[in-house]
């Protein structure tokens, strides 16, 4: 008794401090000491005291109602069970005390009750559940209604909650349990609308339960008072918000499958769509709340993306649906037009496909009706173009946008460039690209009068690029004149940005209609231009050089010269240009893909000429000297090694290539031998043997076995312990990504090498590293290996393969099922799943008596026998070639029940012990 007054005491000493002290450590000591106490199994009784005390203030409150709701959320198992019903009874007692508030401690109050029935049986409520506990409360208490009419808002919230830590297999029963008392829960909420000062929370109990899978029929919810209630509401003086929410979700479950879908619920949509449509004036009255416009213009999205079916008929009431959307799009809010974009996606996507005119019978009459349906929304999609485009032109102050809001001004860039590409879909590329042009004319006039407004213009062409590939390589109208007009903008470096992308983005069109030399000579000139204005210019002109180079190699063989200037002062440094170092790499992709275009003779020489720039830095570092080149930062060696890597990649000249490579040799010995330590020159080096083996001779197979043996070794060497993985996270992602590649690309040099036993060990030791590249590296490592038939070649090696991984097993798959129970965060499950199945998939019934192995491990109190038969069960189904997802929600489910409080974490983890590599389980 002593000690818990004496922790009472110390609770709100430390929020005292907490809240009022002026020094900051103070403060930050007294959060630590009180999130350290929550976890605690003395929090459960003090912060029940303290609740029921009646001086305690409001920060004591909130601080104790907070710790009681985590409590009954996660750690509910560390109570006995006749505690279990003491604090049921506390936490109804307290439920009552608060039904006035404070709202904050009501809410976690509620919260804490629907957790707790989450956790303990429909006959602890007196037998008939919950729900008619709480009715029958209510009836007897009356003036408690307030209180008990938020825990009816929360406790269908509470199903979807996972931080309650219920197994899998409760939560399903109680959603079932709340399902079959929808009916009580209606009439329970029926009953206190009279109440008129609760209407909105009646409604907002009533959204939260039409969220459930309730299939009540859409006739009987045309009429229900609840409905009625809802839908006369959103005509009130102030717009209810709660009668949003409602009408909200009976547009979703209207239109659901699981409800019968929009045949089914018609009686339902015919009373819903006449009230919302009856708000349209609201859209553009000037006089009405914003958030009370925002909250209408969401109904009509609602409306569309729910009956998007039904509206892509075409008939007449459908249209004015359409119509409605377009005034939504149209709102000079972004955040208000943009709720349509969903819209006018599926729209697009269900009049385009032609799976949706199957049910039309042959194909004459499918197409038929799909170019009625077209037509019939051909200008609503034109009046969609005219009213997007203005929304990716520059603010006025750009320049004075913060980081966040030039985030969001892309992200609607990107948004607006979406719908774009749906109205192009459906009026086809070379009739948007009408309507565009005729925008881009007026910015272009824009630009010659006297305040030399670039901003339409840019706005106008960022369109004509988003289109581009609905756009006829072979369109003869517009183009040209699109063309024709960019030399003649100004240099304004936003601007020019765009300019050098469209010119990227119609590389095919140059390709196909440009047979006028000089159009080729202007646009490299306008690129040459955009390299020397800006950082983001010359990364849009480097780009769009390449995309030139790759579609229009045959017809640049010719402009060799003066391509190779341009390369060369890039990749130098030289002049004025402001290409980045990792830029670069599309100038050198693109001159090699025109090389790949010239004949045998011409090429070899072509070729010199483009190492010649990248190999003179590298030899001239050489030349200095062991001490010097060992000194040396990577960066200043892999800026080169990966030029290499992308010559080597992208000139397909077999025999130029081995001579280039063969002349290179000595220099990639040099540094290598100098170099062995340092891991992101070493991963350069051997991206560009990777493509160096391909087409050369053996000699730089072999040479490339030794490189990978050496640096393996090293690798192997410093990472011994989990400490050094932590520690050394960056290796470990570039070594075991690198591993990964040699798997893939030459396993006939790795497999057999006699590094791979050591760095699978290696791998084992780190798999729980909890650097999330490192891990996912690691990973992925593990699943090439296991998935190595997939590899070229890969199929030769199984036995190999076979004769590493067999002994290590049964160790491998338990560290793998530690990873899913808790060792690495939730957010890994994925990828430690995938490596899981790849492992079952290998090995099929010798990895199913490992992971019995392992999860026989678990104690019982953790991972009942039910759950265990389910998991092995679905691993069982993944071995025999079930559709792997199918596996994905009982490993989940696994991963949740051994995570659901901190204490069950522990205990598996204590079994599975992931840092002991040889665990021997005791029989």
């Amino acid at each position: 008794m002593e000690r818990g007054m004496e922790l009472q005491n110390t609770v709100k000493e430390a929020l005292n401090a907490l809240y009022h002290h002026p020094d900051d450590a103070v403060r930050m000591q007294a959060d630590r000491w009180l999130q350290d106490f929550q976890h605690t199994i003395d929090a459960w009784q003090v912060a029940d005291n303290l609740l029921h005390d009646a001086t305690s203030n409001l920060e004591t409150l909130i601080f104790c109602s907070q710790t009681l709701r985590s409590k009954v959320q996660r750690d509910v198992e560390e109570l006995p069970s006749e505690a279990v019903r003491g604090l049921q009874d506390s936490l109804n007692t307290l439920l009552k005390k608060f039904h006035k508030g404070p709202p904050k401690v009501r809410t976690q109050i509620s919260i804490a009750v629907a957790a707790l029935a989450v956790h303990i049986s429909a006959e602890d409520w007196g037998g008939g559940g919950i729900v008619n506990w709480l009715r029958d409360e209510m009836n007897s208490h009356p003036e408690f209604v307030p209180g008990f009419l938020e825990l009816l808002t929360v406790l269908p919230e509470e199903v979807f909650n996972y931080k309650i830590a219920a197994r899998p297999e409760r939560r399903r029963q109680f959603e079932k349990e709340l399902t079959s008392q929808m009916e009580v829960a209606l009439s329970t909420l029926t009953a206190c609308l009279h109440i008129n000062e609760l209407k909105e929370q009646v409604l907002e109990a009533f959204a939260s339960w039409l969220r459930l899978k309730h299939r009540i029929p859409g006739s009987v919810l045309a009429s229900h008072p609840l409905v009625l209630t809802a839908l006369s509401s959103l005509h009130s003086e102030i717009l209810s918000e709660a009668s949003v929410n409602v009408i909200s979700e009976l547009i979703h479950y209207s239109a659901a499958g699981s409800s019968g879908g929009a045949t089914v619920n018609m009686p339902l949509i015919q009373v819903i769509v006449p009230q919302i449509m009856s708000l349209k004036a609201h859209l553009t009255d000037s006089s009405k709340d914003e958030e009370d416009v925002k909250a209408i213009a969401r109904l009509f999205a609602d409306m569309g993306d729910s009956y998007v079916e039904l509206i892509a008929t075409g008939s007449d009431e459908s249209m004015l649906i359409v119509h409605a959307l377009l005034e939504v799009a149209s709102h000079p809010e972004y955040d208000i037009a943009s709720m349509t974009f969903n819209f006018w996606h599926s729209l697009q996507v269900i009049l385009t496909k032609r799976d949706s005119y199957i049910s039309f019978g042959n194909e004459a009459s499918a197409e038929a009706e799909r170019s009625r349906r077209l037509q019939v929304f051909r200008s609503a999609y034109e009046s969609l173009v005219s009213l997007v485009t203005f929304r990716v032109q520059y603010p006025q102050d750009y320049q004075d946008l913060s980081l966040e809001d030039l985030k969001e001004f892309k992200h609607t860039r990107y948004a607006v460039a979406d719908v774009l590409i749906d109205a192009a879909s459906v009026l086809g590329g070379d009739a948007t690209l009408k309507i565009l042009y005729i925008k881009f004319v007026e910015g272009v006039a824009c630009c010659g009068n006297k305040h030399n407004e670039w901003r339409p213009a840019e706005a106008a062409l960022f369109c004509i690029r988003a289109i581009s590939t609905y756009v006829s390589v072979v369109e003869a109208e517009v183009m040209p004149q699109v063309m024709a007009l960019l030399p003649k903008l100004p240099q304004q470096p936003q601007l020019l940005q765009t300019v050098c992308l469209t010119i990227g983005a119609y590389s095919k069109w140059f390709d196909a209609a440009s047979s006028d030399p000089s159009i080729l000579a202007s646009v490299l000139s306008i690129l040459t231009s955009g390299m020397s204005t800006s950082e983001d210019t010359a990364a849009a002109a480097a780009l769009a050089f390449r995309h030139i180079c790759d579609d229009c190699r045959k017809k640049l063989c010719g402009y060799l010269d003066g391509l190779y200037n341009v390369y060369r002062t890039a990749v130098n440094g030289e002049g004025s240009l402001k290409v980045s170092a990792e830029d670069s790499l599309h100038l050198v992709e693109a001159l090699s893909m025109v090389i790949t275009e010239l004949p045998q003779v011409d090429a070899k020489k072509a070729l010199e000429m483009l190492c010649l720039p990248v190999v003179t830095p590298l030899q001239e570092i050489i030349n200095q000297g062991p001490e010097i080149l060992q000194k040396k930062h990577p960066r200043d060696l892999t800026v080169h090694i990966d030029r290499f890597a992308y010559i080597f990649r992208y000139v397909n000249h077999p025999e130029a290539v081995a001579d280039a490579i063969q002349r290179l040799w000595p220099i990639f010995k040099a540094i290598f031998d100098i170099r062995a330590w340092d891991m992101r020159t070493m991963e350069s080096l051997c991206r560009a043997c990777k493509y160096a083996i391909f087409g050369s001779d053996p000699s730089c197979a072999s040479y490339l076995h030794n490189l990978i043996e050496a640096l393996f070794k090293r690798t192997t060497c410093l990472l011994t312990s989990i400490e050094e993985f932590t520690s050394r996270p960056d290796v470990a992602d570039d070594c075991f990504l690198l591993a990964s590649r040699c798997i893939r690309y030459c396993p006939q040099l790795f497999i057999p090498s006699s590094v791979f036993p050591s760095l699978v060990d290696c791998s084992m030791i780190g798999i729980t590293v909890q650097h999330r590249e490192a891990s996912n590296s690691i990973l992925t490592f593990l699943s090439d290996i296991f998935d190595l038939a997939k590899s070229c070649k890969g199929e030769e090696f199984l036995s190999v393969r076979d004769s590493v991984i067999i002994p290590r097993g049964a160790s491998i798959t338990r560290i793998l099922i530690a990873s899913l129970t808790g060792a690495l965060p939730s957010s890994r499950l994925e990828t430690v799943t995938y490596a899981l199945l790849a492992l079952t998939r290998a090995y099929g019934v010798r990895s199913l008596e490992w992971a019995k192995e392992s999860v026989s491990l678990i104690p019982l109190t953790a991972l009942a026998e039910v759950e265990r038969s389910r998991f092995l069960q679905a691993l069982s189904e993944a071995a025999s070639g079930v559709d792997v997802n199918a596996a994905m929600a009982p490993v989940e489910e696994l991963s949740d029940v051994c995570r659901r409080n901190r204490t069950v974490q522990e205990i598996v983890q204590g079994a599975l012990k992931p840092l002991e590599l040889n665990r021997v389980p005791v029989l």
